[in-house]
């Protein structure tokens, strides 16, 4: 890394309702001005992953000098923690991250000239709906295993773990059941889950487990937008469905997702159906991770489509 300029800073964030100053942490590699590309935006997922599971987009910059911002969203990591916001729905919106990621953009000054966002999971989610408002400057969108609908993101998953051996399955219908989710055995069956639809390399990558570690340090903006965990959807977003806004999308778009993602095909192809300039590219040995699980594919072909002009 230490090849490619590198900036960190924080930038100031009033973020409404919050009762507080607030900041957003962010790092930039690569150089704004010199490099003949549009800088790209990374969007973690979680809601609280932070940035550091997307450390492999680094082949990007590497590879086809995209200059890359990455930040982590309020709620987690080095930016504003705001635990006393648990379940305060009103308060974790669409709203409030968007907000936050024009404040960045306007911050560091690249809306005069341009930029590319790629978000993954619930990043790539934000990403739709902040393209869907066509925001001054923005040229490009990635979406990488991110599910247009929640209720099917839902129904996947049910599909999913009905595939799952008999046991395991059985353990996890008996948290549903109780709401008991922190048992060893639920645990282990969790594991199971995540091992098959959320990172099928073992051992999974360091930075990988940090995003499971940032979650767990910090699940507030996670339990109160999804719930519990990846398997048990509670939370604000359980209902939401992005397809019809997703119309109002006008750049181009390249939509990822992986065979055994727990974002199921049920779940994306809404934004194929509703994006109007898309390509639809699935990983077919990859889950959620194809940034990782398909690296080398995954960089040639997200790095062709931000410098094709």
């Amino acid at each position: 890394m230490s090849a490619y300029p590198t900036v960190e800073g924080e930038v100031a964030f009033a973020a409404p309702n919050s009762g507080r100053p607030c900041s957003t942490w962010y790092k930039v590699v690569g150089d704004l001005e010199k490099s003949p590309n549009y800088p790209l935006v990374a969007l973690h997922g979680g809601p609280g992953a932070g940035h550091e599971y997307f450390a492999s987009l680094l082949d990007l910059v590497e590879q086809h000098d995209i200059p890359i911002v990455f930040y982590d969203q309020i709620g987690c990591g080095r930016s504003t923690h705001l635990r006393d916001k648990l379940g305060d729905a009103s308060f974790w919106s669409f709203d409030l991250f968007i907000a936050e990621l024009d404040n960045l953009v306007d911050r560091l000054q690249l809306r005069s000239r341009g930029f590319c966002v790629l978000g993954q999971s619930w990043g790539g989610m934000l990403a739709g709906m902040y393209a869907a408002r066509r925001p001054e400057g923005l040229r490009k969108l990635v979406i990488a295993g991110s599910p247009a609908s929640f209720p099917l993101f839902v129904e996947g998953g049910r599909r999913h773990r009905a595939e799952l051996p008999a046991d395991v399955r059985e353990i996890l219908e008996e948290g549903d059941r109780t709401g008991n989710f922190e048992t060893p055995e639920y645990r282990r069956a969790s594991a199971f889950f995540y091992r098959r639809h959320v990172c099928r390399l073992d051992p999974m990558p360091q930075p990988v487990q940090q995003a499971f570690a940032n979650l767990k340090d910090d699940p507030t903006a996670y339990n109160t937008m999804q719930g519990p965990s990846e398997i048990v959807v509670t939370g604000s977003l359980k209902d939401w469905d992005g397809s019809e806004e997703a119309k109002k999308i006008n750049v181009n778009t390249l939509l990822l997702n992986g065979r055994y993602d727990e974002v199921s095909e049920l779940s994306v192809e809404p934004w194929f159906r509703s994006i109007p300039r898309i390509k639809w590219v699935v990983f077919e040995n990859s889950s959620h991770m194809a940034h990782w699980e398909e690296r080398e594919r995954y960089m040639q072909l997200v790095g062709r489509f931000l410098t094709s002009y």
